[in-house]
């Protein structure tokens, strides 16, 4: 970290036309984009919200999802028309949006406005096996790399991540109780709308899975974890999160399973967090207890827990006011104000 520049941006804050701490956790997200772009006069420049698709073998059972799998092809289909909440918030915010195929199952047309990243039709049912090679896990990865290098390449510095594959709580769910050691219950939430029925099958199912992988037991990388129980989508996001730190973007952390990613991306390289600012506190049943891993400040409390990037897509502003106070609020010399009395 900067020291120098750290104490800098602490006096411009502190010398704004107010009282010490009273702009909350904006004083923190400019501090930090500061810091992230290294720079007194940081910029939120052409922000952009990625979404991976992929579906999971797991889904094709039933036993962890109240909606059939061909949903991850259909939302897909919404998103490419505009009519998904992430459209919505997209469109309004003028964000940009990419929707990647990670790894649905079904064959896009190619003309479809998406980006065509398939590393396989849906991952293999982790009940019986592993989800996916460690060969396809690290070529997920290096795609996810390169679709964040080429948007760096329009201009952005500010990316949040978003996901949709119908099973895809299950794995961020596996990927969490393994790499924080905490219990399949403590992990496992409703998804996408379970019954108390369904959320106890869903339950019952993934301790199975993790007694056939070890995941309580055994130390694994980011890498065989993804083999084992991850997905497509996690697996690409995972990359992108690595690349968009190397390139010192300002990442946007979205909800449960964007950060089940991020807890794989830090385990391969730390420093990835020094550049994440937390969108808000999903109501996914788990996400709390990865927040306080990271030791996050969420900077939204509003109950969602829909995914999609949708949460990203909603902070972006706040961190765009963050820094357009740094940039254009004036000072107490400025504004020739009176500043606080010293006794």
């Amino acid at each position: 970290m900067n020291t120098s520049l750290k104490q800098q941006l602490q006096h411009k804050i502190d010398t704004k036309t107010k009282p010490p701490g009273a702009l909350g956790l904006l004083e923190e997200v400019a501090l930090q984009v500061g810091l992230i772009q290294n720079t007194l006069t940081p910029h939120i420049i052409n922000p952009y919200i990625v979404v991976f698709a992929a579906d999971h073998g797991i889904a094709a059972t039933g036993l962890v999802n109240p909606y059939p799998q061909q949903v991850t092809a259909q939302m897909v289909h919404n998103f490419v028309k505009g009519g998904a909440a992430i459209n919505v918030f997209c469109r309004h915010q003028h964000i940009a949006l990419v929707i990647v195929d990670a790894g649905v199952n079904t064959d896009f047309e190619e003309d479809i406005v998406i980006t065509h990243a398939k590393i396989n039709r849906a991952t293999d049912n982790y009940l019986h096996g592993p989800a996916m090679s460690e060969a396809s896990a690290m070529q997920a990865i290096n795609k996810g790399k390169a679709i964040v290098n080429d948007i760096v390449n329009t201009g952005c510095n500010t990316i949040g991540f978003g996901e949709m594959g119908i099973g895809n709580t299950s794995a961020a769910a596996l990927i969490m109780h393994q790499m924080l050691q905490l219990s399949v219950t403590a992990c496992t939430g409703r998804g996408t709308g379970a019954s108390d029925e369904q959320l106890n099958t869903k339950i019952n199912t993934l301790e199975t899975v993790s007694r056939f992988h070890h995941l309580g037991t055994k130390d694994m990388s980011a890498i065989e974890l993804l083999s084992r129980v991850g997905g497509f989508e996690i697996a690409m996001m995972t990359g992108a999160y690595l690349e968009a730190a190397r390139q010192k973007m300002v990442i946007v952390v979205d909800g449960f399973i964007s950060t089940a990613a991020l807890l794989l991306a830090t385990k391969i390289e730390p420093s990835v967090i020094d550049c994440c600012i937390f969108a808000h506190s999903s109501n996914e049943y788990g996400h709390t207890k990865m927040l306080a891993h990271f030791k996050a400040r969420p900077l939204l409390q509003l109950n969602m827990r829909l995914g999609e990037g949708t949460g990203a897509a909603l902070a972006i502003p706040l961190i765009q006011s963050a820094v357009h106070f740094l940039n254009e609020m004036a000072s107490f010399e400025s504004a020739q104000v009176s500043e606080k009395i010293d006794i």
